[in-house]
């Protein structure tokens, strides 16, 4: 069984920042990518950011240029780092990972998701 932990949410004003961390625990190996992704009240889920199992990596629009993503293979965690905080970023954050490897049955298992933090920015 394979689970993704998330914590470093909160709340923060306008401007602030928060990191975010995802952990993935279980029996697997080969993490695909991952990434994070975000659902705002009454708006569908959204992609944040994605990297690569080699580190490449990709993000929305809206959060160029202030977020961050990076992971370290070495303890399966991905990373959020987020700055100049806006309203609008308000929202569950959620890890996911595309696929992975079970040792169980030595083939891709798909699609992953942790159960998601609450960040909220406001004043």
């Amino acid at each position: 069984q394979v689970q993704l932990v998330e914590s470093g949410g909160g709340l923060v004003q306008p401007g602030g920042s928060l990191r975010l961390s995802c952990a993935a625990s279980g029996s697997f190996f080969s993490l695909n990518a991952m990434g994070w992704y975000r659902q705002a009240p009454g708006k569908r889920r959204e992609l944040v950011a994605t990297i690569t199992s080699s580190g490449s990596t990709n993000y929305a629009d809206s959060v160029k240029g202030r977020f961050t993503i990076s992971r370290d293979n070495t303890k399966n965690t991905v990373y959020l780092q987020m700055n100049s905080l806006k309203p609008e970023d308000t929202a569950v954050y959620y890890c996911n990972v595309d696929w992975l490897i079970t040792i169980a049955t030595m083939k891709p298992s798909y699609d992953y998701w942790g159960q998601g933090t609450q960040v909220t920015v406001s004043s």
